[in-house]
């Protein structure tokens, strides 16, 4: 037997041959497809690295642009001319700006939780419980006049709008002080 003629009859043989051959053309497959697949991975994870660099630039954009919009809403919530306040159907109240707190006498976050028909004096409390049925009952726009005060002490004269707003049932509330109009 040459090295020409091949013994393919005996298993052990046939298996080694069969072997070689395999990891000959592997080695000659995998290469260009191994290195043709590093390069296409590469390149979809430096794309895919660029699109997350362009979106955390959007977002840092979105964050800046909200940062402003809520410095400037605060500026003119807190420091309006006018007493804000949110008020749940109770009167008790949610939410107040600088100028409400100061019209009640009292520090803002004091406030919180009270009930503002405590700050309603007590010859001014049927004009203001009539204006925050209406506001509720209605869900429309409605205002009234009204003298803050409480334990016998007058604050002021005030002119107050109120709304109802959507699912939630608060009562936005706006209220100016008229005492030197009168």
């Amino acid at each position: 037997m040459t090295n020409g003629d091949q013994n393919f009859t005996d298993p052990e043989i046939l298996r080694k041959k069969a072997e070689e051959q395999l990891r000959n053309k592997q080695k000659k497959a995998d290469k260009p497809v191994i290195e043709t697949d590093v390069k296409k991975l590469m390149h979809e994870l430096q794309v895919h690295q660029i699109e997350l660099e362009m979106q955390n630039e959007e977002l840092l954009q979105a964050y800046e642009t909200a940062e402003m919009a809520l410095k400037k809403y605060t500026m003119l919530y807190d420091f309006a001319p006018m007493g804000y306040f949110t008020l749940e159907s109770d009167g008790s109240i949610c939410d107040l700006n600088f100028t409400g707190a100061e019209m009640l006498g009292e520090k803002r976050f004091s406030l919180l939780n009270s009930n503002f028909k405590l700050f309603i004096s007590k010859d001014s409390q049927p004009v203001f419980n009539d204006f925050f049925s209406k506001v509720y009952t209605s869900h429309t726009k409605e205002s009234c006049k009204v003298n803050l005060g409480y334990d016998n002490k007058p604050l002021c004269r005030v002119y107050m709008e109120g709304i109802v707003t959507g699912d939630e049932q608060i009562c936005l509330l706006s209220v100016v002080d008229i005492s030197g109009f009168i």
